[in-house]
């Protein structure tokens, strides 16, 4: 049995210390050892495949961070279902009934948000392109006259 802080600690501080060297070996290793060509086709962003499109700068619509929001909220609620899982043969029949009125509140909160129009990030139509992209994309200017302009 550990009889003082050093004692207690030195396992953690022995394992970070690991830890730190490991890291540090393995990236020196990795500069030194890798290989250094560097080329323009090299430094461009990779987009699944495809030459990135527009600006990296673009504003996103605040629905989306609110979707992302909701799905952590929920996803959070989801985790008290393990602890109810592990009590539930104890407390059997009120264990079953606090689980339904949580998830029924739960339920109504989703119906809520889902009603409210929290869930329709997507729905909203994409900020137009600016006059610069759209030349370079090379896409049409309709106008209210229904002419095309360049």
């Amino acid at each position: 049995m550990p009889q003082n802080y050093s004692q207690v600690y030195f396992p953690v501080l022995v394992q970070m210390a690991i830890a730190i060297a490991l890291a540090a070996g393995l990236i020196g290793a990795s500069s030194l050892l890798g290989k250094r060509a560097r080329s323009p086709l090299k430094d461009t962003p990779y987009e699944s495949g495809m030459a990135p499109v527009g600006s990296a700068r673009e504003r996103f619509s605040v629905k989306f961070y609110l979707v992302g929001m909701i799905f952590i909220l929920f996803d959070i609620e989801a985790v008290f279902l393990y602890p109810w899982a592990m009590v539930y043969r104890e407390l059997k029949m009120f264990a079953f009934g606090e689980m339904f009125v949580f998830v029924a509140l739960i339920m109504v909160g989703f119906f809520y948000v889902w009603k409210k129009g929290a869930l329709d990030w997507a729905s909203e139509k994409a900020p137009p392109l600016e006059d610069l992209e759209r030349l370079r994309l090379e896409i049409p200017v309709v106008t209210h006259a229904g002419e095309e302009s360049k």
